[in-house]
């Protein structure tokens, strides 16, 4: 790998180069990331746009981000999920994590957790809500209209809470949601 791929694409950047020796992070292990991580003026932006930090993400402050950027996308989606699970009386409580790898459309990672608080099993929330909700960052631009000027009503108080945006708005998934849980929940019951 060194000798096939790094050492010719260094080569015309660093004449002289040897791939010997590579550094890929080299400031070590990177563990803290999102809220606890951010400081300063986007720290300050980032808790506003997310509620004091009470719904994670993993990137700096939304308002920085274009709509192509899952740290926005994923965590609109994130939240219109938790809602609708919310809405339909799936659970009382409900934290939505999506994971995503550069270059691929398809989350790489995707949970409900309702800390006990569900109807159902989480795994069967979670798959139930995989085949309702769209996850791929186009999709999700697409449902939630985000190519929109939309933005400028975000810039103050957050963008999420006070019911202005689309990734707000349950109503369009609350009974396909309830009924692919119930759908779901009689699959699995009659396969046991």
């Amino acid at each position: 790998m060194r000798t096939l791929v790094v050492a010719p694409a260094i080569e015309a950047h660093l004449p002289g180069a040897t791939a010997e020796r590579v550094l890929v992070n080299p400031s070590g292990r990177f563990v803290t990331g999102g809220p606890t991580a951010d400081t300063g003026l986007t720290g300050r932006k980032l808790m506003v746009d997310t509620y004091g930090g009470l719904g994670p993400h993993g990137g700096g402050a939304f308002s920085g981000k274009d709509p192509s950027k899952v740290d926005r996308t994923g965590a609109y989606m994130a939240r219109l999920i938790a809602k609708t699970v919310v809405d339909a009386r799936l659970a009382e409580e409900c934290h939505v994590a999506i994971s995503y790898a550069i270059g691929k459309a398809d989350p790489v990672a995707f949970h409900i957790d309702t800390f006990g608080t569900g109807q159902h099993p989480d795994w069967l929330l979670t798959d139930a809500a995989q085949a309702i909700f769209p996850l791929r960052p186009a999709a999700i631009i697409e449902r939630l209209g985000l190519k929109a000027p939309i933005y400028a009503k975000l810039a103050t108080y957050g963008h999420m809470g006070h019911g202005v945006s689309e990734w707000e708005w349950t109503l369009p998934f609350t009974d396909k949601l309830k009924t692919e849980v119930k759908c779901r929940a009689h699959q699995a019951a009659t396969h046991q």
